[in-house]
C-alpha cells in the first residue's frame, strides 16, 4: 500500500492498563517509522501517560500528536485521543481500581469512534481481569464486551499465527462449564463463524477446518465420555452435509502431536486451554488473539499485562507488533472481499489472470 495517506487503514489502540506493559510495547513497536507507511496508529488513553513510559523506554524518537475524535488524520504521525484529562497515579506492577477504570474509558471511547465510522480496526492492549472487577467491569473480558456493545450476536474468539488458526467454542469460563456450552447449536454456530472469516478474512475460498473432541482420546467411543456421540458427531455430518469441509472430532494430544493440524485452514478447540496450550506452544511470540463476527476488525497480543516486568523497559513487543500488522491485514482483505463480493468480476478477473500467470 506504501504511503499513499488516501488509502492507509486508521487503527485504534488502546492502551489496556496502565500497570502493566500496555504503554511500554505500544511505544516500542510505534516509534519505528516503517509503521507509519501502513496505517495511521489512534491511541486511546492518554498523552501524559505515554510520556511517562516514554521516559522509562528511553523513546527519543517516538513522537505522537494530539487528535479528537472524528477530525481528519495526516499521514506520517502518531495520533493520541485524550480519553481523560486528570492526573493519574501510575505503578506499575499493581493492580488497583485506577488501572481498570482508565482502561476501561480508552475501550469505550474506541468503540464510539469505531461506531461513528471514524476507525477501520482496533488492537487492544491487555487489561487486567482483577482491576477491571474492582473498576466495576463485569465481563470475563475484552472479546465478550465488544461483542456486547458493538452488537454482534454471532462472535468467535480466535488465534492466528504463521502455524495455525484456533477457534473457541467457549471461552473465559470455569472448566466444570464446558460441557454444557458443547451443544448442536453451538457447534454449528461456531463453524459457521470460523468458516465465514476464513473466507471474508483471510482469503480462503473453500476452508478445511478441523474439530476436536472434548474429552480424552476424543470420548474413545463413547467410553469416556458421550458428548462426541451426541453432539460433537451429528453437528459435523450436518454441516459436511451443507457443504462445509469439516474433519473430525480430533484427539487434542495426537493432533497437535503429529502436526496434523499443519494440513487446516482452522481449527475449532472446545474449551480455552485445550487451543491456547498448543497454540501457544507453536505460537508464544508471534500470536495473535482476533474476534471473528465483529463489525471492525479488532485483535490484541495473546498475553497479559505481564505484571511482573511492568515499567522495566524488558518487555518483549513482537505479539503486539503482529497484533498491529494483523488488523492491517485482515481489513485489507475484509474490504477486498467486500469489494469483491460487491463486483463479482472483480474476482474473476483476479482468477483469469492467475491461470494466465500458470500457463
Amino acid at each position: 500500500m506504501g504511503s499513499n495517506g488516501s488509502n492507509l487503514i486508521k487503527i485504534a489502540i488502546t492502551m489496556g492498563d496502565f500497570n502493566g506493559i500496555g504503554p511500554e510495547i505500544i511505544i516500542k513497536t510505534l516509534r519505528h517509522p516503517k509503521i507509519l507507511e501502513y496505517c495511521i496508529p489512534v491511541v486511546y488513553g492518554s498523552g501524559k501517560v505515554l510520556s511517562y513510559y516514554k521516559n522509562v523506554v528511553k523513546g527519543d524518537e517516538f513522537m505522537f500528536y494530539q487528535a479528537r475524535s472524528n477530525e481528519k488524520l495526516a499521514p506520517g504521525k502518531v495520533y493520541v485521543v485524550n480519553c481523560w484529562q486528570e492526573n493519574v497515579t501510575i505503578t506499575p506492577g499493581k493492580v488497583t481500581e485506577a488501572g481498570g477504570k482508565y482502561a476501561l474509558m480508552a475501550i469505550d471511547q474506541a468503540i464510539a469512534d469505531i461506531r461513528s465510522g471514524w476507525i477501520d480496526g482496533l488492537v487492544t492492549a491487555p487489561i487486567h481481569k482483577k482491576s477491571m472487577q474492582l473498576a466495576g467491569f463485569a465481563h470475563a473480558g475484552h472479546t465478550e464486551y465488544l461483542a456486547r456493545q458493538l452488537h454482534a450476536q454471532d462472535y468467535l474468539m480466535m488465534m492466528i499465527g504463521q502455524q495455525m488458526r484456533m477457534g473457541l467454542l467457549s471461552t473465559h469460563i470455569p472448566l466444570r462449564e464446558v460441557s454444557a456450552t458443547v451443544t448442536l447449536a453451538r457447534i454449528k454456530d461456531s463453524v459457521r463463524i470460523l468458516h465465514q472469516t476464513l473466507q471474508k478474512d483471510f482469503g480462503v475460498d473453500r476452508p478445511l477446518i478441523a474439530v476436536l473432541g472434548l474429552n480424552p482420546h476424543a470420548g474413545d467411543e463413547g467410553v469416556i465420555g458421550d458428548e462426541e456421540i451426541n453432539t460433537i458427531i451429528p453437528g459435523i455430518q450436518e454441516l459436511r452435509n451443507n457443504g462445509l469441509s469439516l474433519f473430525g472430532p480430533f484427539s487434542s494430544d495426537g493432533f497437535f502431536g503429529s502436526g496434523q493440524f499443519k494440513k487446516f485452514d482452522g481449527v475449532l478447540a472446545m474449551y480455552h486451554d485445550q487451543g491456547l496450550i498448543p497454540f501457544k506452544s507453536f505460537e508464544f511470540t508471534t500470536g495473535v488473539n482476533f474476534t471473528a463476527g465483529l463489525p471492525v476488525v479488532r485483535t490484541s497480543p495473546d498475553h497479559g499485562t505481564a505484571f511482573d516486568i511492568a515499567g522495566q523497559n524488558i518487555a518483549d513487543p513482537t505479539s503486539f507488533r503482529e497484533a498491529l500488522f494483523g488488523a492491517i491485514d485482515i481489513s485489507r482483505q475484509r474490504k477486498k472481499y467486500q469489494e469483491d463480493r460487491a463486483n463479482p468480476l472483480n474476482k474473476h478477473q483476479k482468477i483469469s489472470e492467475e491461470k494466465e500467470a500458470e500457463s
